[in-house]
């Protein structure tokens, strides 16, 4: 009947500890948001200057979240979150750039 007496560590999806993460929460739904833009965005052709620039800026609140995160849930969901981007970058990248159309 031990783990009758545990506390109830699952409060949050992402936290495993039990102790609240909003900044790690907030970098992670920030990096997957701007990831599927990214990756979506990066199928056409003429959409590149949004698929690259929210994939560099996806890129960069990724690698901050993974600095600061605290749990294995989070890593986890950066690591998706980073993936689309980098992906929606290289293809925005391909097709014209940061700035393509522009100059």
């Amino acid at each position: 009947m031990a783990q009758a007496l545990r506390p109830n560590t699952a409060g949050s999806l992402f936290a495993t500890d039990g102790k609240p993460h909003p900044l790690q929460d907030t970098l992670l739904a920030v990096t997957v948001v701007l990831g599927l833009i990214s990756f979506i965005t990066a199928m056409f052709h003429n959409l590149h200057l949004l698929s690259s620039w929210t994939g560099l800026v996806g890129i960069i609140t990724g690698a901050y979240g993974q600095w600061v995160s605290e749990t294995t849930r989070e890593r986890f969901g950066l690591i998706l979150g980073l993936g689309a981007c980098a992906v929606g970058f290289f293809l925005g990248m391909a097709h014209g750039g940061l700035f393509g159309s522009l100059w």
